[in-house]
């Protein structure tokens, strides 16, 4: 069963980054993280290699800029 994705405002995304919700910057390349992530954020490797850590009814937030 797959969720829905919803938008949320970059204000949301801090206060619930504040509260725990991981925050994943969805660039593949090393590079482009390293140019474009936020502070805090997991690269997409990095959440992949952890992703069975995660609990499946948490929210993650993805974003690319």
């Amino acid at each position: 069963m797959s969720a829905a994705v919803e938008r949320i405002s970059p204000q949301q995304a801090k206060r619930d980054m504040e509260s725990g919700t991981p925050l994943v910057c969805g660039y593949d390349s090393p590079e482009q993280f390293e140019q474009n992530h936020l502070e805090g954020a997991l690269s997409l490797d990095d959440f992949q290699s952890r992703e069975g850590s995660f609990s499946r009814d948490r929210e993650i937030i993805f974003y690319c800029a």
